[in-house]
C-alpha cells in the first residue's frame, strides 16, 4: 500500500511518502512559515520525488492532534479533501503519539510536550515496550507542575521530547529530547480508518478565543 503520511500540528511541518514500511520521500522543516503556503507544495514534491502517481495512494494519515489550532486545521482539511477526492481511506494518529515515536529507548516514560502556555502543556506518556509504543496515560491539558508531580508518582525515568523542550527547559526537571515530528512514524501507529466527513481535529483544550465568545454567550 502507498501512504501519504502529514504532521502540520505545530510549528514544525512534516510529509512522506511510503510503500508499506519503506519511505520513498520525505520533507521535514521547522521554519516558521504558515503551514497554508507551505503544505501543498511540499505534498506535490515528495509525491513527484517517490515517483508514484497521487491516483495510487491507498491510504492518508494526518497528525490529528492535539497542537496549533490552525496548524490541525490547514493539516486535517488537506487530508480529508485529498481522501475524498482520491477515496483513500483516512487514519488520524495522535500529535503526541507521533512524536513519542521520534524516542526509540525502552524502560523509561517518554513525555511528548506542546507548549499550551502560561505554564501548561498538552502532553500524554508513553513507553516503548518489545518494539511497541505504549500510552501509559491518555492525551491531555495539564500545567507543568501537575505534569511533574504525575510524573513522580510513576517512579521511573523520564525524558520529555519535542522542540518545544528547548523553551520550557527551565520548568523542565529530567532530560530534554529537542526531536521535531516525523510523519514517516505515524504508519506504525495507525489503527482503524476513519469516516472522512466525520474526521475532526482533536484539540483537547478550546481556544482563548471561543473562550471568551463562550463567556460572552453565558452572561447574555
Amino acid at each position: 500500500m502507498n501512504y501519504l503520511l502529514i504532521d502540520t500540528s505545530n510549528q514544525p511541518l512534516s510529509v512522506a511518502v511510503m510503500q508499506d514500511d519503506k519511505v520513498l520521500s520525505e520533507y521535514n522543516t521547522n521554519e516558521k512559515k504558515n503551514h497554508s503556503i507551505q503544505l501543498m507544495p511540499a505534498i506535490s514534491k515528495i509525491i513527484d520525488e517517490s515517483q508514484i502517481n497521487k491516483s495510487e495512494l491507498d491510504a492518508i494519515v494526518v497528525a490529528q492532534g492535539p497542537g496549533s489550532y490552525t496548524g490541525l486545521r490547514i493539516g486535517v482539511t488537506v487530508a480529508k479533501t485529498l481522501a475524498y477526492a482520491l477515496n483513500t481511506k483516512l487514519y488520524g494518529v495522535s500529535s503526541l503519539k507521533a512524536l513519542a515515536a521520534t524516542v526509540k529507548e525502552e524502560n523509561i516514560l517518554i513525555v511528548p510536550v506542546f507548549d499550551a502556555r502560561r505554564e501548561a502543556v498538552y502532553t500524554g506518556i508513553y513507553m516503548n515496550q518489545n518494539g511497541y509504543l505504549i500510552q501509559m496515560i491518555e492525551d491531555q491539558y495539564l500545567t507543568i507542575s501537575e505534569l511533574i508531580e504525575m510524573l513522580h508518582d510513576y517512579g521511573e525515568p523520564y525524558q520529555f521530547v519535542g522542540p518545544d523542550t528547548e523553551r520550557l527547559a527551565e520548568l523542565l526537571d529530567s532530560t530534554c529530547k529537542p526531536n521535531l515530528p516525523k510523519a514517516k512514524e505515524m504508519k506504525a501507529l495507525i489503527q482503524s480508518p476513519t469516516e472522512v466527513h466525520q474526521f475532526k481535529p482533536n484539540y483537547i483544550k478550546i481556544s482563548e478565543a471561543e473562550r471568551n465568545w463562550l463567556d460572552q454567550q453565558n452572561k447574555n
